[in-house]
């Protein structure tokens, strides 16, 4: 968690400040009730007499308090505030604000539900006590704000006596953060971990446990130089009980500036500006400075790039590049204890989620956490040594890592078996579901696909040709002008591009001409001179169609610069329907706090008649078949089974009649009003002759193109929901078709389709 200062940030008044944490409902937490409790059985169930079943059970087993209580995703975090960064000794009370932010950070990163206990206990042994007594209702301990050195024996002591994992973030936080920036750091710079030489500045509980856990990443302890403002601590003059004795060094250096004579990495947990330029002018070639006092670090992020320039730079303070901030740490960490049933977070564990911060940093990162930070385009460097706080990917990275490690040291109650099913199970804990999209992406890697990327001379497709590559879910084929591709390329510094395939349909006259057969011979009829299509191919969209038509790639996609219309009409006329479709249709995935729903049509047909609306239902139907989901299909309309009689409510009707006789199998019912069949007891009380019934519906078939659009638009941008697509149905071969300005990240999403789909056909011929 990043420190605190005690005056907000200029564009934040104390008056706002008070007012966010006061309000009708003082406070930013609350406890909800995650079962349901509206009926006497429902209370019954809930408390007496329901209750005692699981109270016998737990009583038998005590481990099974994890399978029925909410212990397994429960973190105590406490404190006696004798130690709040930014604001001191300012006591248990006064500290509540803090921790219930902490509760806020590990629910909003995690999915973790967090109890802020505030002791008001100064006592180490005492505080130990009540801790070790409470540990019966938690999964996890996390220390915070404890003052030194008592920290650390109230830390040493609840690890020896609980039986679940306990961490005190200040210590291990900074430690485990700063290590990957180090890791990455020591690369950059062209050194070797155990050549380093390491000064701590500052000998608190961050700056030893620091020290220690470097010492575990391969930093030798006779390399470590630790000074506090005594100076140098030298084995000949350090009291052997105070903590920091254990760095005691026996070189002959007293003061800072010798400490720092040569030195490769400087670690500061001290105060501000105690780091002047003739300081970073003594360090080894490629110093790395780690500044991490706050709100001011030791010497402003700018003012050491000036007088280092060769420098590698991080601070705690979020408006500078490499910012150390232990949100990056403790909500995954715990995250991954508490899904393994740990006894304990142990270095091995730390050690892993370092090795995991260290490793997303130096993968491609994806326009949309690019988009959230004003540097503009992010990449490993010396800019970029540690991802971002805000960055989605790190549930997916540090949780499962620190999971397998609690598993291989035995620190584990229980294993994990489906390591891509427990992934996209994280994404889903924290809010909006993606476990569709993710499990579709995992599918991907398994068997990539040669995917035509037709916009290829736009920043944003480039960036998703790169995510792509690098996750190995597809093989981009570019196309565009190879002049302006090549600059965005250098611009941007887009890596990983270099040896993929690249076709300028303008300079290739006589592949033009080879893929404009295709074109002729489907439309010669039509009025298509052999001219005419030879011109046509120019169009990166006609050229593309026709190499996949013709087999030369496995999947397209399009249509982030330009209109729908323009990107469907070259499929159409190259690569045309499916055998026995009658038609095309669009169809967009909502990822909502509900879960995921399926809309159709929203971006092909205009006023379906009845022909076209049993079309759309079986190629709706099909795909969510294809997402791996029994489809429960509801045809919306203004009016609940004639309540309303028009035109269009009666050819919906109409729809689900033929619809039920040509897919017998299909769950299916409407006319009916989107409310209604999105309220099972509504439903059920209102008509109960529903096939819908007693289901929970997942896919909405929308009587026009007007209300379809209508719909998904409105709620994407009311915001509570997540949408992917248009996914487009009905093609001879994966053609998918994106949302005007879509990001890079919704790019990643349509090729992950495309890849699946193409995956299935391939399967399907064989």
């Amino acid at each position: 968690m990043a420190a605190m200062s005690d005056s907000p940030r200029p564009w934040i008044t104390d008056e706002e400040a008070l007012r966010y944490h006061g309000g009708d409902r003082p406070g930013k937490i609350e406890v909800v009730a995650s079962k349901p409790l509206s009926s006497q059985y429902d209370l019954s169930l809930a408390y007496s007499p329901g209750v005692a079943a699981p109270c016998r059970r737990i009583a038998e087993n005590p481990d099974d308090s994890y399978r029925y209580t909410a212990r397994g995703n429960l973190v105590a975090v406490v404190t006696n505030g004798t130690a709040v960064l930014g604001l001191g000794a300012i006591g248990p009370r006064a500290s509540k604000p803090v921790m219930e932010g902490k509760g806020v950070l590990f629910k909003r990163f995690a999915g973790i539900d967090v109890f802020d206990l505030e002791l008001d206990c100064e006592d180490p042994a005492q505080f130990v006590e009540t801790v070790e007594r409470l540990q019966g209702g938690f999964g996890g301990i996390n220390l915070e704000d404890i003052s030194a050195p008592a920290c650390f024996e109230i830390e040493r002591e609840l690890k020896a006596r609980c039986e679940i994992p306990v961490m005190h973030d200040d210590q291990h936080g900074t430690a485990i953060i700063s290590g990957a920036a180090l890791l990455n750091a020591l690369e950059l710079a062209g050194k070797r971990i155990e050549d380093a030489r390491v000064v701590f500045i500052g000998a608190g509980a961050a700056g030893i446990a620091s020290a220690r856990f470097y010492a575990s990443l391969g930093v030798r302890r006779e390399n470590i130089i630790m000074v506090d403002l005594r100076g140098v601590i030298r084995a000949d003059t350090a009291d052997p009980a105070e903590p920091a004795a254990e760095f005691a060094t026996t070189r002959n250096v007293r003061t800072l500036e010798e400490a720092l004579d040569g030195a490769d990495v400087m670690v500061g947990l001290s105060a501000g500006g105690l780091i002047k330029a003739d300081h970073l002018a003594r360090m080894a070639e490629n110093p790395i400075v780690f500044a991490l006092a706050n709100p001011d670090p030791e010497i402003e992020y700018d003012e050491a790039l000036a007088a280092r320039p060769d420098a590698l730079v991080a601070t705690g303070r979020s408006d500078h590049p490499n910012q150390v901030n232990n949100v990056l740490g403790f909500p995954y960490i715990f995250r991954g204890a508490l899904d393994v049933g740990a006894r304990e977070i142990n270095e091995e564990m730390k050690i892993a989620a370092t090795r995991a911060l260290a490793g997303l940093a130096r993968e491609p990162v994806p326009e949309t956490v690019s988009r959230v930070y004003t540097e503009g385009d992010i990449s490993f460097g010396r800019g970029y040594l540690i991802p971002k706080p805000l960055d989605p990917r790190l549930l997916t990275s540090v949780a499962p890592a620190v999971a397998r490690a609690a598993i291989e040291s035995g620190a584990a109650r229980y294993s994990i078996d489906d390591w891509a099913h427990y992934e996209a199970e994280l994404l889903e804990r924290v809010g909006i579901g993606q476990k569709l999209v993710s499990g579709l992406i995992t599918q991907a890697r398994k068997h990539p696909r040669r995917i035509i990327f037709a916009e290829a001379e736009d920043y944003e497709v480039l960036k998703a040709a790169q995510i792509v590559r690098a996750q190995g879910i597809a093989e981009p084929v570019l196309l565009g002008d190879a002049g302006r591709i090549e600059a965005l390329v250098s611009e941007h510094d887009i890596g990983g591009l270099e040896d993929c395939a690249l076709i300028d349909p303008v300079a290739e006259r006589e592949l033009r001409r080879d893929y404009a057969r295709i074109l002729y011979e489907k439309r010669h009829r039509k009025g298509v001179t052999f001219e005419d299509a030879v011109s046509f191919m120019s169009d990166p969209n006609y050229l593309g169609s026709a190499m996949l038509a013709r087999g030369d790639a496995d999947g397209l996609v399009s249509g982030r610069t330009r209109e729908y219309p323009k990107i469907i009409r070259p499929a159409l006329r190259i690569i045309g329907r499916e055998e026995g479709a009658g038609r095309v249709a669009g169809m967009y995935i909502v990822n909502s706090r509900r879960g995921v729903y399926f809309f159709a049509d929203t971006t092909v047909n205009l006023d379906p008649t009845v022909d076209d609306l049993v079309d759309i239902i079986a190629l709706t139907a099909r795909t969510v078949y294809f997402f791996n989901m029994e489809p429960v299909v509801a045809v919306v309309s203004h009016s609940n089974f004639g309540s309303a009689r028009n035109a269009e409510s009666e050819r919906s009707a109409a729809a689900v009649a033929r619809a039920r006789k040509e897919l017998p199998n299909l769950v299916i019912d409407g006319e009916v009003q989107a409310n209604v069949a999105l309220d099972p007891e509504l439903l059920a009380a209102n008509y109960p002759f529903s096939e819908l019934v007693g289901k929970r519906v997942n896919t909405l078939i929308f009587p026009s193109l007007s209300s379809g659009n209508i719909a998904y638009k409105l709620i994407g941008a009311l915001g509570g929901a997540e949408l992917v697509g248009p996914v487009l149905m009905g093609m001879h071969k994966p053609v998918q078709i994106l949302q005007l300005g879509s990001s890079a990240r919704e790019i990643v999403n349509m090729v992950a389709i495309t890849v699946v789909e193409a995956q299935k056909r391939g399967a399907e011929a064989e």
